[in-house]
Parts: C-alpha cells; sequence; structure tokens
C-alpha cells in the first residue's frame, strides 16, 4: 500500500505508525483516516509485528479534525456526513479492539480526535509537553465518535467535566485521571515507549489478543454464573493450546519461546 499522509517503521517486531502532516499538527480529513485504516490493517496480518505503535510528526499527537474539513462538513447533506463521521468511528473502533497490543506516544497537543486516538490506545504514554482536550463544544459540535474510548478511559464523572468545558488538560493532570497511563520528560518518551513495548513482545500473541477480549467482553458484568463459567472455559481453551504447550516447555527448559526468537 502506497501512503501519503502516514509513515510506517518497523523494528524488531515493533511497527509504529506515524501520522504525517507536521504542517497541518496531523489533522484528520478523509485521507488520514483512510491511511490509519489501511495501516492498521496491513500490520494485523504482519505476523513479525507484535507491538504497534501510534504517533505523530512534528510538534503535534494530533490537533483533531482538519479546519478545511470540518468547513466543508458544515454545508455537506447530513448523509456525507454520516459517511464521514461513521468512517472515523470504524477506524477507532479498529484501534481499540486491535488484537495486537498498541501504545499512543503523545509528545505534543492530542485535541479532539486526536485525544480519541490517544484512548483508544490500549497504553498512552505522555511527554511533559503533551496536552488534550475534547474540544468539540467550542465549535458547536459534540465529542460523539471518540466519547467511547475516553470514557473507558477516564470514566463519565471526568468526562462530563472535559466534554463541556473543551479545556487543555496538561499531560500530568491526564496521568492523575487515568487518561495517560505514564507521564514523562520529553526526553525520556521514546525511552519509556520502548521500554514498554519490549515488555509486551515479551507475552504470547494469542495470549495478549485474549487477555484484551477479555476485558473487552467482561467489564462491567455482573459476576454471575454465566461469567464465572466463561471464565473457567477461556482458560481451559488457553491452557490446552498451542501457545501455552510452547510457553511452559520454554520456562522449564530454560530457553526463550518461538515467538521471541
Amino acid at each position: 500500500m502506497k501512503f501519503g499522509v502516514i509513515e510506517i517503521e518497523r523494528a524488531e517486531g515493533v511497527a509504529t505508525i506515524w501520522m504525517n502532516r507536521p504542517q497541518l499538527h496531523n489533522a484528520f480529513n478523509a485521507r488520514l483516516i483512510e491511511e490509519l485504516n489501511w495501516a492498521l490493517t496491513e500490520l494485523e496480518s504482519d505476523a513479525a509485528v507484535r507491538v504497534v505503535i501510534l504517533g505523530g510528526r512534528g510538534r503535534s499527537f494530533s490537533a483533531g479534525a482538519d479546519l478545511a474539513w470540518m468547513k466543508a462538513a458544515s454545508s455537506a447533506s447530513f448523509e456525507d456526513n454520516f459517511d464521514d463521521a461513521l468512517r472515523l468511528a470504524e477506524t477507532l473502533r479498529l484501534l481499540a479492539e486491535y488484537p495486537k497490543p498498541t501504545i499512543a506516544r503523545v509528545h505534543g497537543p492530542a485535541l479532539g480526535g486526536g485525544m480519541g486516538l490517544a484512548a483508544a490506545c490500549d497504553i498512552c504514554v505522555a511527554s511533559n509537553h503533551a496536552s488534550f482536550a475534547a474540544s468539540e463544544t467550542r465549535f458547536g459540535l459534540i465529542p460523539s465518535v471518540i466519547s467511547p474510548y475516553i470514557l473507558r478511559a477516564i470514566g463519565s464523572r471526568q468526562a462530563l467535566r472535559y466534554f463541556l468545558t473543551a479545556e487543555r488538560i496538561s499531560a500530568t493532570r491526564a496521568h492523575e485521571i487515568g487518561l495517560a497511563h505514564e507521564y514523562v520528560d520529553g526526553e525520556h518518551l521514546d525511552a519509556t515507549v520502548t521500554e514498554i513495548a519490549q515488555a509486551l513482545a515479551k507475552g504470547g500473541p494469542r495470549a495478549m489478543a485474549g487477555a484484551k477480549k477479555l476485558i473487552h467482553d467482561f467489564d462491567n458484568r455482573p459476576v454471575d454464573e454465566d461469567l464465572v463459567t466463561e471464565t473457567a472455559r477461556r482458560i481451559a481453551l488457553a491452557r490446552s493450546s498451542d501457545e501455552a504447550a510452547e510457553g511452559i516447555a520454554a520456562f522449564f527448559e530454560k530457553r526463550l519461546p518461538h515467538w521471541r526468537d
């Protein structure tokens, strides 16, 4: 696939997707959304890629929607706006339900849809230069397609404040409310992201996909008989898998499992 506003770098089982519209602060338009979707789909099928990092070139992670794109949307039909919004919603869902672990490398502003991308990733690492905002209400809009992922990250009580005020959230505050897992000085950002990516790469690929699905399927469910039975069923399936056999054999034989060769 030939990309125009996305770059992909691969190294030692880790792929980094770079949003590459630095002059426009990696703002979304139809092309960027389409290429993000392509990149995620391509990397999902690449068995050599164990972890995916999402970052932005230039000064910003992503400033949200491109202003020219927003202006055009204001005069477009409902049907055209729905199609545009659905494409972004589907890309965010693809990222949030991705079978491989994902890390948002947030070095600068992550606004609107950019905040949604950071929240949709499994892990968010923010530098001291990062900031976040659900800025939509300042434009007479609502943070609709990004809302499921921000709610998942910070909960409804914090979302009420930040969805309504659209105020900037500092990196330290993002860390306090659960949006960012790590908050580091800018000079340590890449080292921290690399350390987390290396830790993720040690896990079995199918086990990590299964662990992610546990959270997706079981979060906020009551612990009833059906849930208890399903947890037992899933660990039984995992125990009898080839990946588990390899992982346990490698431990006792004091060697690395095949997925870390």
